[in-house]
């Protein structure tokens, strides 16, 4: 899921966005000052910012600057500051793009996606996708993708996948998983693994008896492997 930090001072127009931005699927968080917009993008990491510039405290092309200087997390520029003089300066200052009010989420969420599309976000600088054969398991985004298409699953069974390939080839236990996927530091019951693994696999187009990337290993734990690697 995208984690967008919105910087916008004007209640009446943060809250409802932060609102519709939500129910299309991206986790938000608002700022409505400058300074409280640049301390929250250094210390949460969003992979975009949507950034008004009339700041109460600092324009927010001052603020596009400071962003610049010490993060490249893509920022699109949403004001109703219209002048195409303005525009430029504002793009060449460093911003990925620019919506002028009014707009409608729906506008802004299409430009977030294009944005995020074109790979401007810093998400696989520091956590890059994880990838074992034709799975691609996206840490930042929390997405999985399987040949090129999504696949959806629930929160348990992405940090179960995703701890699997962190550790491509290698068997890990039961115990490691209850431990570091549920949290419960001294194991718990197998049926609760074995029952995630097996939806995990009908996720993935494969059981237990035919599997193609969960291998069991019995007695032991699983090992995620790409096909080639089965045996």
């Amino acid at each position: 899921m995208p984690r967008l930090l919105l910087i916008e001072d004007d209640l009446t127009i943060r809250t409802p966005l932060v609102r519709a931005l939500r129910d299309r699927g991206h986790a938000v968080a608002a700022a409505s000052t400058a300074m409280d917009g640049l301390r929250d993008a250094l210390e949460n990491r969003p992979d975009l910012v949507v950034l008004d510039l009339g700041l109460p405290d600092l324009d927010g092309r001052e603020l596009l600057r400071m962003l610049r200087a010490v993060s490249p997390v893509p920022v699109i520029v949403a004001t109703a500051r219209d002048d195409e003089t303005e525009i430029v300066r504002v793009l060449d200052a460093g911003a990925d793009d620019y919506v002028v009010k009014p707009f409608t989420a729906a506008q802004l969420d299409a430009r977030v996606r294009a944005v995020l599309r074109r790979g401007g976000s810093a998400a696989g600088a520091d956590d890059p996708a994880l990838v074992v054969g034709g799975l691609r398991v996206d840490p930042r985004a929390r997405q999985v993708t399987l040949d090129g298409e999504p696949v959806e699953l629930t929160p348990r069974e992405f940090d179960l996948l995703h701890h699997l390939a962190a550790r491509p080839g290698e068997v890990v236990t039961k115990r490691e998983l209850m431990t570091e996927v549920w949290q419960i530091p001294y194991g718990g019951a197998d049926k609760t693994v074995d029952v995630h693994l097996s939806w995990l696999r009908r996720k993935l187009g494969e059981n237990a008896q035919q599997p193609r990337y969960l291998h069991t290993v019995r007695g032991v734990g699983v090992r995620l492997a790409p096909p080639e690697e089965a045996g």
